[in-house]
């Protein structure tokens, strides 16, 4: 008669034997992660509030722009509540972003216990390296795209035309922006996660690098305004993060393989 602590390799035991919680504890546990991760968030928020404050955090957002526009032109409110809630709404956006290592570090701490030990050896490496990822797309379109963007959209502007672009309007295209160039940052991590979940493997994704160059070309000419040279920038950046991933699959699976067999067993 077969022990039922084993993983089918042998006798060797599986270390998540007995280790299954009710599913009304994971509820529990998913709240209080939750709750963690809002506290960090409203923590950060509150000392954003005081210091550079609300007002502040919207100006450096809008310099980029700001920088663009003619001599003189400035931003404009067409709603009332306006220059209330779209300060606001940056600071928690920054906030978010600040707090984001604690958010995705909750997230980690929740699926960890159902995770062998040496998957465990993959999380945080890709939580910590997600993480960078997304803040260097946001950082590299705040310094860079936003520059030439509105520098190509001023440039056919005609002078009749007085430039004053509504702040909500403008926090709509930014918060798209950094959401656009922060995950597509990110495609290192989305080719690790491929191979290590054996969806594809490294030699199928250098065989399929045509066609990812043709699906990153159409991505970044919708998520990109019409201007030529950002969306050539994006592209190749998007193009050598895959190169990236695929060299850095290699090394993450190679690692996090389990110690006595490539065949993983999955706890539901």
């Amino acid at each position: 008669m077969s022990d039922p602590n084993s993983t089918g390799d042998g006798d060797k035991p599986d270390e998540l034997a007995g280790t299954e919680q009710p599913f009304v504890q994971h509820l529990m546990e998913l709240r209080d992660r939750l709750i963690k991760a809002v506290i960090a968030i409203g923590v950060v928020a509150a000392i954003l509030a005081f210091f550079p404050g609300p007002g502040a955090l919207y100006d450096l957002m809008a310099a980029p722009l700001i920088a663009s526009l003619p001599k003189g032109a400035t931003l404009i409110a067409t709603n009332v509540i306006s220059p209330f809630v779209v300060p606001i709404k940056i600071l928690f956006m920054a906030a978010f972003m600040i707090a984001l290592p604690v958010v995705l570090y909750q997230v980690w701490a929740f699926v960890a216990p159902g995770l062998y030990s040496h998957e465990k050896k993959l999380v945080m490496p890709l939580v910590v390296s997600s993480t960078l990822l997304f803040f260097f797309g946001v950082a590299f379109c705040y310094y860079f795209v936003f520059g030439q963007v509105f520098q190509f959209i001023q440039s056919f502007a005609p002078k009749s035309i007085t430039a004053a672009p509504d702040i909500e309007e403008y926090l709509n295209f930014v918060l798209g922006m950094f959401l656009a160039f922060g995950l597509a940052f990110e495609v290192p991590i989305a080719v690790i996660l491929l191979v290590r979940m054996g969806v594809l493997s490294v030699v199928q994704l250098r065989q399929y690098r045509g066609y990812f160059w043709v699906i990153a070309a159409v991505a970044t000419a919708l998520v990109t305004p019409p201007d030529a040279g950002s969306m050539i920038m994006l592209l190749l950046v998007v193009g050598g993060l895959y190169e990236v991933g695929i060299l850095a699959a290699q090394v993450f699976v190679k690692r996090t393989q389990a110690p006595s067999s490539d065949t993983e067993v999955v706890k539901s």
